[in-house]
């Protein structure tokens, strides 16, 4: 039997950076956004409880699906382990967003 797929996304939303783990990402049905679905957290048997992690479980409690805009993806990558999900800061010089919108409707270039 083959293992089931995970991704690990690293997203930005309200000036933080987000890294969650989900089994299935796609380009979805909404035009410009990314699909991530089947969310993944780590245990809650551990007797070691991470802060970081039980506040990105609680904003995600209930969540089957979220849409995320792609000019705020910064990465996906598909992954063997599951790691930590977590919210940090965003620090000048580690990340930059697109400066342009992907889609710009109503017209024809001029060139």
């Amino acid at each position: 039997m083959t293992a089931k797929r995970l991704y690990k996304i690293i997203f930005v939303s309200q000036g933080k950076v987000y890294e969650i783990y989900a089994r299935n990402v796609g380009h979805g049905a909404l035009f410009g956004f990314v699909e991530v679905e089947k969310l993944v957290f780590g245990e809650r048997s551990s007797v070691v409880v991470d802060p970081s992690e039980e506040k990105i479980k609680t904003e995600f409690a209930g969540v089957e699906r979220t849409y995320l805009p792609m000019h705020t993806i910064i990465r996906i990558d598909e992954v063997r382990k599951q790691g930590t999900s977590k919210i940090s800061k965003l620090e000048g010089g580690n990340v930059a967003q697109f400066p342009v919108p992907v889609y710009t409707p109503g017209g024809e270039s001029s060139s």
